[in-house]
């Protein structure tokens, strides 16, 4: 049975006050203005929606929630856990992150997860280390951080079997361009951060990826990177630069812990149009309360809902769902709503090349998330199911 919702809805980037979302067969039929939209029968699903309709939201930097971590889920179900944690919040696409660990860790990981990637119920794995920076490591183990191998990291690769999806890299490390050229043949993105790289370091590795067929993102903008300093811009300029040019996809954790409103607000304003990625960066503790959780082999503690490591302080991943994010950049950092909703759907769909979903369009995916008028999840619809 069709399903016709009508309301204010986010079509192609853009809010329609009087919109109609058809639906059939999972997929979208049309979205758009009333005036426009075709016949449907008397038996269709009628839903008249007071307050948000969305696109589904993909999230493509994604630690785990429910409790479970993908670093540390040790079986298919574990994994699902964190991925219907999400998916309840509006979340339909999802990565799957995991953490800087031991060789044999993470094929074991990979091992868990890429089934999952091949049966639709994520959209990929992204491997957050080893090879990163000491210096910026934040929430990664010190002692399982190590040099860049090429010989690593396609035995990764092939266990994955082409559900890789991206990888964090340092620029300064020696081997970042034959490791970023492994990934780019491999259909995976390169993704600069955890560095403590100079602003040319970050450029000349950008550069390389472009000349090598791949417009790169950066991992998590001024989070585990070399601040700012105007005797030393460091990468996080070279970032924003490059994003202004087109050139590289950067991710932005907008929740008010990782990132204040009125750098959220920069971000947006200085990098080129649909050239940032609102991401998570979310751990097990996301929809759970404070306590005591892992991140991979480290331990965190969370207080007042932000994630730390017990041992040293470090930020350990976020605790928000990413309309949590969404909403923090509208109504905090004052990001125009159209905006804010493609940096987490139809951006994040095209940097993992999903050309079938990742906007309220014709012949697209029916995933749609039904808010209120302050962007807080009532009804999820993925693939066109009801969650």
């Amino acid at each position: 049975m069709a399903t016709i919702i009508i309301g204010r809805a986010v079509v192609d980037g853009r809010l329609l006050e009087d919109a109609r979302v058809i639906i059939d067969g999972g997929t979208i039929h049309y979205a758009g203005p009333a005036e426009g939209a075709p016949y449907v029968p008397a038996s269709a699903e009628e839903i008249i929606h007071s307050g948000l309709i969305l696109p589904g939201l993909i999230d493509i930097h994604n630690h785990g929630g429910g409790g479970i971590g993908f670093p540390d889920a040790m079986d298919a179900d574990d994994a699902r856990t964190a991925i219907a944690e999400h998916a309840r919040h509006g979340t339909t696409t999802l990565v799957a992150s995991l953490v800087t660990a031991a060789h044999a860790t993470l094929l074991e990981r990979i091992g868990t997860l890429a089934p999952l990637v091949r049966g639709g119920e994520l959209a990929g794995i992204h491997l957050e280390g080893p090879h990163i920076s000491q210096a910026r490591r934040g929430a990664h183990d010190p002692e399982l951080i190590r040099p860049g191998s090429v010989g690593a990291l396609k035995e990764l690769l092939d266990a994955g079997d082409g559900t890789i999806v991206t990888m964090t890299l340092a620029p300064e490390d020696p081997q970042v361009d034959p490791m970023s050229e492994a990934l780019i043949e491999a259909g995976a993105l390169p993704s600069y951060g955890h560095t403590d790289c100079s602003a040319y370091q970050m450029l000349e590795a950008i550069a390389f990826s472009l000349q090598a067929g791949a417009i790169p993102t950066a991992t998590h903008l001024f989070n585990g990177m070399r601040p700012i300093h105007h005797r030393d811009a460091g990468p996080a300029f070279a970032c924003l630069d490059a994003s202004a040019r087109g050139d590289m996809v950067v991710e932005l954790i907008a929740d008010g812990v990782h990132t204040s409103a009125d750098t959220v607000r920069f971000v947006f304003d200085l990098a080129g149009e649909d050239m940032v990625l609102l991401i998570t960066d979310a751990m097990a503790a996301t929809g759970m309360t404070d306590g005591s959780y892992r991140l991979g082999s480290l331990d965190v503690t969370v207080a007042d809902g932000t994630a730390r490591l017990t041992h040293g302080g470090s930020i350990a991943g976020g605790t928000a769902h990413l309309l949590d994010v969404v909403r923090f950049a509208v109504r905090d950092a004052g990001v125009d709503l159209g905006q804010a909703v493609r940096a987490a759907s139809s951006t994040p769909a095209r940097a993992l090349g999903l050309s079938d979903r990742g906007a309220l369009s014709t012949g697209l995916r029916a995933d749609v998330v039904l808010t209120d008028g302050d962007l807080r999840p009532e009804r999820v619809m993925r693939a066109g199911q009801w969650i």
